[in-house]
């Protein structure tokens, strides 16, 4: 591609917006949703732009004939120099073989000409002819403005959770201590309500730290997120994270669901805290063993090792906060692993809970609740005293 001696007026003087105002139905179908098409000609000496929507100018404040001269003579002072630039290099390394040049996707700021910075995304193509050779290259742009304010509302409304959220659980848990300390006489069943009513407020403090902090946030799209995972897909991904620490692993899938609706997230975090358990406590060379099955209504997923075992007495304990057991000797953690483990499946409805098993090792069970094959029941399938006519037959 060469760059044309011709000055920049004569360039600009090229363009002329009324000769191509009248897009056909495929650059209109591309400015349905408020998108800027283009389609920059690359079958001459020099790049031409052959065609911009009129919304270009409104969303950039630049004339049409700014983009051509930009194009046409290159000047990397230019405010557009980002936006025009980078099509020669483009061109080379997709003529030497570089596929991934073909499509691009581009996000960056750029100055308006009023001086403000918009950020934009610019999605481009190149268009081949019958023998592969480049004739042009076409695409759409689009202002990440709205987008980008939407994501800064959503922070803000996030950020605003987390402190309404802690402060009272705060005050609570403040309240609870006290309760605890000044009741040291009370009933067994009352100590007990207490320890509930502080385990309750560290596992809701737990989540506001797993899903609306900013680190979890950074990493939040738009998109809804998936609230379903395949179960049996689960148990392949912990069977993989036993084989990367070096440890073999069995797998029997059994009989289950396709789907079991659920947190993916928060599930892949329970299996990948029971499968460093089980590297963890047990000697190298052993393996570790993952089944799934439907039982009592549900479906149940269990990772057996064959290490020692839990020892006697800490079955219940270790589920616990910052607990560690008794033997885990200098092995770097926190003892918050199987704490959050537990409350990721309590709070889909499930338990997770732990055995030992004959000769040697532990074993972990979840047990989540999940459908039947057909999808979900809404209405019950018996009368109810409240819906007479709901009846089979």
């Amino acid at each position: 591609m060469h760059v044309t001696d011709a000055p920049p007026e004569a360039i600009a003087a090229e363009f002329d917006p009324a000769a191509h105002a009248a897009p056909d139905p495929f650059r209109a179908i591309a400015e349905l949703g408020g998108e800027v098409a283009w389609i920059v000609d690359l079958a001459g000496p020099t790049p031409t732009l052959r065609y911009a929507s009129p919304a270009l100018v409104d969303l950039l404040g630049y004339p049409l004939g700014d983009y051509a001269r930009q194009l046409a003579a290159p000047a990397p002072a230019s405010a557009l120099a980002a936006l025009c630039g980078g099509l020669a290099e483009r061109l080379r390394r997709y003529a030497d073989g570089d596929l991934s040049r073909l499509r691009l996707v581009r996000q960056f700021d750029i100055a308006r000409a009023d001086g403000q910075t918009v950020p934009v995304e610019v999605v481009s193509t190149l268009l081949l002819d019958g023998a592969g050779v480049v004739r042009s290259v076409a695409g759409v742009l689009r202002s990440l403005a709205a987008a980008r304010e939407q994501e800064a509302a959503r922070r803000r409304f996030a950020s605003m959770l987390n402190h309404e959220f802690r402060t009272p659980l705060s005050t609570i848990d403040g309240a609870i201590q006290r309760l605890e300390v000044t009741g040291a006489n009370a009933d067994e069943a009352t100590r007990k309500r207490y320890r509930n009513i502080a385990l309750a407020v560290d596992r809701l403090i737990a989540m506001l730290d797993d899903y609306l902090t900013p680190a979890q946030l950074e990493g939040t799209g738009q998109q809804r997120r998936s609230d379903a995972l395949d179960p049996r897909q689960l148990l392949r991904e912990g069977a993989e994270l036993a084989r990367a620490s070096g440890r073999a692993a069995t797998l029997d899938l059994g009989e289950l669901p396709e789907l079991l609706r659920c947190d993916p997230q928060g599930m892949r975090l329970a299996m990948k805290v029971l499968i460093s358990n089980a590297v963890h406590y047990t000697a190298p060379g052993t393996a570790i063993a993952l089944a799934g099955r439907r039982a009592g209504g549900g479906i149940e997923l269990v990772v057996r090792d064959h290490g020692a075992g839990v020892p006697e007495g800490e079955l219940e304990k270790i589920f616990t906060k910052s607990y560690r057991g008794s033997n885990a000797g200098a092995r770097p953690g926190s003892g918050l692993g199987l704490y959050m483990a537990r409350a990721v499946v309590e709070v889909h409805g499930g338990s997770l809970g732990a055995s030992n098993v004959a000769p040697h090792g532990a074993q972990f069970r979840i047990w989540l609740p999940a459908q039947g094959g057909k999808g979900k029941e809404v209405a019950s399938s018996s009368p109810s005293s409240d819906n007479p006519g709901n009846k089979t037959g």
